[in-house]
């Protein structure tokens, strides 16, 4: 078997010399047998190829050496792996991007088993960078970098691209597994969410619970139960989901999610006594499904919510009769919500300590500073830019022969048919 991989080298070499990639790729998908048969010598097949110039050769062996049961030497092969993430060469590994994200997909796996999540964070965050074709394309290694970061309780990486409004997914060998995609918005939500960007978190839960799906889905209707909790949390109840939204969410997702359902009307109430009984109730379910901490939450929103309502018919309101109000424990507890939502902006009040005393303001902002003028700026040209991705995507799709084949053969069957009266025979 010693020729087989010397062929395959000189056949890498040669092709890669030649930018012959589309058969460089077509080759190695044939000979990955080959590869798997001889595990134990692929070390020294890495040592005669360069990273940067044999990109593809290096890929097809790397996803060979992670498909081996038990790895063990695990710290040489994340060395490799990190060495040629770093200076793989971006052109080549696009034309294998399957094999680029079967690697990456267990390369995370190896660390998330090994309880190593960190280590990946920075690897990942190139290979996005090396894969991707502009910023707001979606990759499959979306979804490994997220769970990464959640795991390792280190955010940041993760919102480099979070933060990218998606406009394109990859095609990674010709499709795209959809459990990646619910992934990364499953993920994506979770992330914003801990970090109390509560209004984001919604949207990608949203993202999630509305992908198109025939059948039911366990990471879609977790992110429904999370969808709930956090919707309380921004809008105090649950929102109409959009009308594509697929058929499975309401048949079979809700009710499987009862508990939330019932929380979500008892918040409608506005009243703590019913809330703080659906959450007794519920709490079993809400533990299992390691959502007591959001259930917690909603229970504060909850509070601080019927807290704004207050300001909207008082002027000033002791602490005393705030906490009486609002059913909370007593003034202590009424001057922790208010000194935090203060600091938070979600109202505008002062505390007077001496007879303990609020006095509600207006709000502040005239919206006429220059720092707010400069945001204005900022929300206009996003609108521009994604008025203008949405006229490029629409005039794609106009020209589309599978469109326009499907269009023409609608517009066909609207037309009368001919008959034979009507030709005068």
């Amino acid at each position: 078997m010693a020729a087989a991989l010397e062929q395959y080298v000189t056949t890498v070499q040669t092709l890669s010399n030649q930018g012959n990639y589309t058969t460089l790729v077509e080759f190695i998908a044939k000979n990955m047998d080959m590869l798997g048969k001889n595990a134990a010598h692929l070390d020294n097949v890495l040592a005669t190829l360069d990273y940067q110039q044999h990109s593809i050769g290096v890929l097809g062996i790397l996803v060979i050496k992670y498909s081996v049961p038990n790895i063990t030497d695990f710290e040489t092969l994340f060395v490799q792996t990190q060495e040629f993430v770093t200076s793989c060469n971006g052109e080549q590994v696009r034309y294998a991007p399957d094999n680029f994200a079967e690697l990456c997909h267990k390369f995370a796996s190896q660390l998330v088993e090994r309880k190593q999540p960190t280590r990946g964070l920075a690897i990942l965050t190139q290979a996005i960078q090396k894969i991707q074709l502009h910023p707001a394309q979606l990759t499959s290694i979306h979804s490994d970098l997220c769970q990464l970061c959640l795991l390792s309780k280190n955010m940041k990486p993760a919102l480099r691209i979070l933060d990218a409004d998606i406009t394109e997914i990859s095609r990674e060998g010709g499709h795209y597994d959809a459990k990646d995609f619910l992934l990364y918005f499953y993920y994506g939500g979770m992330i914003y969410t801990a970090l109390k960007n509560y209004s984001r978190a919604l949207y990608f839960f949203e993202m999630a619970v509305t992908t198109p799906s025939m059948a039911v889905s366990h990471i879609m209707m977790e992110a429904y139960k999370k969808f709930i909790l956090v919707a309380l949390i921004v809008q105090g109840k649950i929102p109409t989901l959009p009308k594509y939204a697929p058929q499975v969410v309401p048949r079979y997702i809700k009710p499987l999610c009862q508990a939330y359902h019932d929380l979500a009307n008892a918040y409608g109430t506005n009243n703590p006594a019913e809330v703080r009984t659906a959450v007794t109730k519920h709490t079993e379910t809400f533990t299992r499904d390691n959502n007591m901490g959001l259930v917690k939450q909603c229970v504060t929103s909850m509070y601080k919510k019927n807290i704004q309502r207050l300001t909207k018919t008082f002027l000033t309101l002791s602490l005393t009769d705030m906490a009486n109000r609002v059913q909370l424990s007593g003034p202590r507890e009424a001057e922790k919500y208010v000194l935090h939502m203060i600091e938070d902006g979600e109202i505008f009040a002062t505390i007077n300590q001496k007879d303990g005393m609020v006095r509600f303001h207006d709000n502040p902002e005239k919206y006429n500073s220059s720092s707010m003028l400069l945001e204005l700026d900022k929300e206009m040209q996003k609108c521009m830019k994604m008025d203008e991705k949405l006229r490029e995507m629409d005039r794609e799709i106009a020209v589309n022969p599978q469109y326009v084949q499907k269009v023409s053969g609608a517009h066909d069957e609207d037309m009368p048919a001919s008959t034979s009266k009507n030709q005068g025979f």
